[in-house]
């Protein structure tokens, strides 16, 4: 796993955003976000678009953590909670899995454990390794 750590270091978006990955297994991931001003929105609130950076960095790492190129072919996410300050964290698992297509969830929470959104998503898998 510390190749595929190694490999989302390059992700400059997640990097931009502060987001920093956690823990890696086999179709899972632990990503975090601490929230700063730079995350809100016009109203105060954590910007929909940081929440789900936070957890498409977590659905990638766990897509991507058998070592076979995966991308993103749909996803959703549904908000539930607002937050403003503090730390988020994404928490990707694998669903489903065939050579070709893998879905995964993803609980977003908050410090106090509290569910701020949900994702899911599916990639392709392609055949091809990724270049660790």
């Amino acid at each position: 796993m510390d190749k595929i750590r190694q490999f989302f270091k390059r992700d400059r978006f997640a990097k931009h955003n502060d987001i920093t990955l956690l823990e890696i297994s086999p179709g899972y991931a632990k990503a975090e976000l601490i929230i700063s001003d730079k995350h809100l929105n016009g109203v105060d609130i954590t910007h929909g678009g940081a929440i789900f950076t936070l957890a498409d960095l977590a659905f990638a790492v766990a897509s991507n953590s058998h070592g076979t190129v995966a991308v993103g072919v749909s996803a959703t996410i549904s908000y539930l909670k607002a937050t403003s300050k503090g730390t988020l964290t994404a928490e990707a698992k694998e669903v489903a899995l065939n050579p070709k297509l893998a879905t995964y969830q993803v609980e977003v929470r908050d410090a106090g454990k509290d569910l701020v959104a949900i994702f899911q998503g599916t990639v392709y898998r392609k055949k091809q390794a990724l270049a660790l």
